[in-house]
């Protein structure tokens, strides 16, 4: 199951605003979203008034607006800026979501991942190029995409599969022993059942850490990609938790979104390949095809205006880290005449 897009929106420039003065700004809180009623012309909810406020301050002409004018005024701007900072991504489906608390908190903006299934991996899973050179661009992705997107590897699988099976042994004997003591399986029902070592014997060459090339072994080309990586994690890796669109806390989420409790732990994406691990993908997902993934890629408590720029710039420096990624899985370095390098 691959990964599916939907094509991105165009930036279309924003105009300018202005409240009427008479309008009553109490209001109740709702999601920001297409299906918000303006037929009677309610009061602008706290998320309604807190992005107004931001967009007030980018624009320079005043105007006036009813209500309901205004509303749509504010989902139209914020929309373009988002989809402005996106619009170069498309190796995944990412959804923003400005969402009210029941507890009456602060308006929160959502990261969500509508994509489901294998991350495409382009040239590393299908590429003629050497394994060396496929493992180490796989080992970057399985080491940093996780700062981004709401994904698991093959050691998550490979834990979960311990847990349904082998009551968290990871040797072939005390697992073994495991199937045995619970299933009250014989010898030869065992042959039949997976066991770690079988389970770590169908990954491809290319995803076994052991065989990633050293960086300086790797083509100058390949090397520029995975460097352009590197920089744009550690540009991530540098922004407050508060001010950053691509975290977020479990129990803040769950005040935001009612019975995200019962939906399943795992993430909706894998690096994991469905050609080899079909049947192990399909049982750990079960549980999410039936109650829904833990597809939040960030979520941000917003208290003021200038918050609002914070998570813009964050939310750009995600999306320059996603554009690296995905332009290091679309360049394929054995079309690209690179050769091995010597030690």
């Amino acid at each position: 199951m691959k990964v599916r897009t939907r094509p991105a929106k165009r930036f279309t420039p924003p105009r300018a605003f202005a409240f009427l003065p008479s309008v009553d700004l109490a209001g109740r809180a709702v999601a920001l979203s297409a299906d918000i009623p303006t037929v009677f012309d309610q009061p602008l909810a706290p998320h309604h008034k807190l992005i107004g406020h931001w967009i007030g301050t980018r624009e320079d002409t005043g105007r006036v607006f009813t209500r309901a004018a205004a509303r749509r005024h504010i989902e139209q701007v914020f929309d373009a800026a988002v989809m402005e900072i996106l619009s170069s991504i498309d190796c995944v489906d990412l959804r923003i979501a400005v969402l009210g608390s029941e507890e009456d908190a602060s308006p929160a903006i959502a990261i969500i991942c509508e994509s489901l299934g294998q991350l495409d991996l382009g040239w590393i899973e299908a590429s003629d190029a050497p394994t060396s050179w496929r493992a180490a661009a796989y080992r970057a992705l399985e080491q940093k995409l996780g700062r981004v997107l709401p994904i698991f590897g093959y050691d998550d699988l490979f834990d979960q599969i311990a847990m349904y099976y082998w009551d968290g042994q990871t040797e072939d004997e005390p697992a073994r022993e495991s199937l045995i003591y619970h299933y009250g399986v014989d010898g030869e029902e065992l042959d039949e059942l997976t066991l770690p070592s079988e389970l770590n014997g169908r990954r491809p060459d290319w995803m076994i850490v052991a065989n990633a090339a050293p960086r300086r072994r790797l083509p100058a080309a390949l090397r520029r990609k995975l460097d352009a990586l590197d920089r744009a994690y550690q540009a991530l890796a540098g922004i407050e938790p508060e001010r950053n669109a691509w975290t977020f806390d479990y129990e803040v989420v769950c005040d935001y979104i009612p019975g995200i409790e019962e939906c399943s732990s795992l993430p909706p994406l894998t690096l994991v390949p469905f050609e080899h691990f079909t049947r192990e993908l399909d049982e750990v997902a079960r549980h999410g095809m039936e109650m829904g993934f833990m597809d939040i890629a960030g979520l941000c408590p917003l208290t003021d205006t200038n918050q609002i720029d914070d998570w813009f710039a964050s939310l750009r420096l995600g999306a320059q880290f996603l554009t690296c990624a995905q332009d290091l899985i679309q360049f394929d370095p054995a079309k690209s005449g690179a050769r091995h390098v010597r030690p």
